[in-house]
């Protein structure tokens, strides 16, 4: 894989595609872009990017196609049906879905590209808006693992943290480990930060002092200063998160797991986006515990 040589399709423009597809441009890569809005795109058409009107259009040229889209309606309209990838890109060619979907759908796009002579991959990523703007990323990979190690210099040029797990579904399923993880993560962070308020505490004095010891995380050191100036913009947005903890939901059911944290975890957030805020970031939360107790957090 070398800019000379290797030709690149993406598809999905959104806030973290848009800078993981730059990253590619800005390598050298000749990048071929497709997004329903092509707005959207137009910053990576500027830098360089040739446009396509349709999925299949992006992939009749290039040696590897990126998709990064939404749901996982998206990522089957996108890949499986008329006009999709599939139908378009040659035998020999690679798929990369870094869409945040079902582990099932990926073992369906799996066996779909393999009778056509293709090479699909599941590589879901974690790092949100910040991670896909400075190229670290966790890349998490399912698939043929000799496929995975041909691509890792495009995933070098995206992540710091690239793992192979697997086959194909197992990227999808370390990454629904990683959101039931968040969950948690930020449910705790919100409710303390929600907490630290009531009791009058100095909430910036209150971050310095916890966020170097155990209670310390990606997301208090990161998300928890957004929070305080009212800053809830999306990394990851809210009707997304959503998704992802109701397919590991759908998920524990089918392994017949009992996770209840899970459970409460994905109606907190559930009950968000019921109040109009699936747009915002996750951590907005904050928001939805403060109207609970009825708090006038700053926006």
């Amino acid at each position: 894989m070398n800019p000379q040589t290797t030709r690149l399709g993406w598809i999905g423009t959104g806030v973290m595609g848009r800078s993981m597809c730059g990253h590619l441009l800005h390598a050298g890569y000749s990048v071929t872009v497709y997004n329903r809005t092509r707005e959207k795109a137009a910053a990576l058409i500027a830098a360089g990017a040739r446009w396509a009107d349709s999925p299949a259009e992006v992939a009749k040229q290039p040696d590897v196609v990126f998709t990064m889209v939404g749901y996982p309606t998206d990522v089957r309209s996108t890949i499986l049906e008329k006009d999709g990838v599939l139908s378009g890109l040659a035998s020999g060619g690679i798929l990369v879905d870094m869409t945040s979907s079902q582990p099932s759908l990926a073992v369906e796009i799996a066996e779909a590209a393999q009778a056509r002579g293709i090479q699909a991959i599941d590589a879901p990523v974690s790092g949100g808006d910040i991670g896909a703007r400075e190229a670290r990323l966790s890349i998490m990979v399912g698939g043929d693992e000799q496929t995975f190690q041909q691509l890792m210099p495009l995933w070098n040029l995206m992540g710091k943290t690239i793992q192979y797990q697997g086959k194909a579904g197992a990227g999808q399923h370390c990454k629904l480990t990683n959101q039931i993880l968040v969950a948690g993560i930020m449910v705790s962070m919100c409710e303390a930060l929600i907490y630290a308020h009531r009791s009058g505490l100095s909430l910036e004095n209150m971050l310095t002092s916890v966020s170097s010891g155990a209670a310390g995380s990606w997301s208090l050191s990161n998300l928890g200063p957004r929070i305080l100036r009212g800053d809830f913009k999306p990394g990851f947005y809210v009707e997304h998160f959503v998704k992802d903890l109701g397919i590991a939901i759908e998920e524990c059911k089918r392994m017949s797991l009992d996770l209840p944290g899970l459970v409460i975890c994905e109606q907190l957030y559930r009950s968000l986006q019921a109040e109009g805020d699936g747009r915002l970031g996750t951590q907005s939360l904050v928001l939805s515990l403060a109207r609970r107790n009825q708090i006038d957090w700053p926006t």
